[in-house]
């Protein structure tokens, strides 16, 4: 019989549920010294506006930021985000952090333990967490995500993935939501819809 915890929802974590931008934003105007407005918000996957390629590149900043600045123990979250996710998981939803926060060697312990400490300091729900690369290698019955490269390779398998809007990934086409108001709802939708369907039919991944 089909239990509502079969019902899993994918959840990237930076630009979905932690401010990224905002977080990172400080920091590397400290790390190339110029100031704060001179680094526009409204960035591109990547951070090419900020000129990064002349001070060592992104990757560089990446382990600064996360090593000497704990950025994954400081970023703010989204706007709502906990609160909605709280409100998910109360459905009985299975919420399951997938994030490729691992791919710069040799400092995963200080990325792990900063993401857990964090999920724990904003109280945000969760059964699973996974660091990896291949999100569609973790089984999800629809999927939270911003990164423009890993929304084509989640939707060419087929994956049911809501674009979470920045301004990295304005251009793609729904589903889309612009707000955790609007995440809600399409979850809720899809959760509603997947409960109706008999277990032959349809069930969770």
């Amino acid at each position: 019989m089909k239990s509502a915890s079969d019902f899993v929802l994918g959840v990237d974590l930076d630009g979905v549920v932690a401010d990224f931008i905002t977080g990172l934003h400080p920091i590397a105007a400290e790390w190339i010294g110029k100031p704060l407005q001179e680094l526009p918000l409204e960035v591109s996957y990547g951070f090419p506006e900020w000129k990064l390629d002349e001070y060592g590149g992104y990757e560089a900043l990446h382990r600064y930021a996360v090593k000497e600045r704990n950025l994954f123990r400081h970023l703010p979250p989204v706007s709502n985000a906990p609160a909605v996710l709280r409100k998910l998981s109360a459905l009985g939803i299975r919420i399951r952090i997938i994030t490729h926060r691992l791919y710069i060697e040799w400092f995963h312990r200080q990325a792990v333990e900063q993401t857990i400490d964090w999920l724990e300091e904003h109280d945000i729900p969760y059964w699973d967490i996974c660091f990896m690369k291949q999100k569609s290698a973790v089984g999800a019955n629809v999927y939270l995500e911003d990164n423009p490269s890993n929304i084509a390779d989640l939707r060419s398998q087929d994956c049911d993935v809501i674009v979470v809007v920045n301004s990295t990934n304005r251009g793609l086409p729904a589903p889309r939501a612009e707000s955790w108001n609007e995440i809600e709802r399409l979850i809720i939708e899809r959760f509603a819809r997947w409960m109706e369907t008999p277990d032959s039919a349809g069930g969770g991944r």
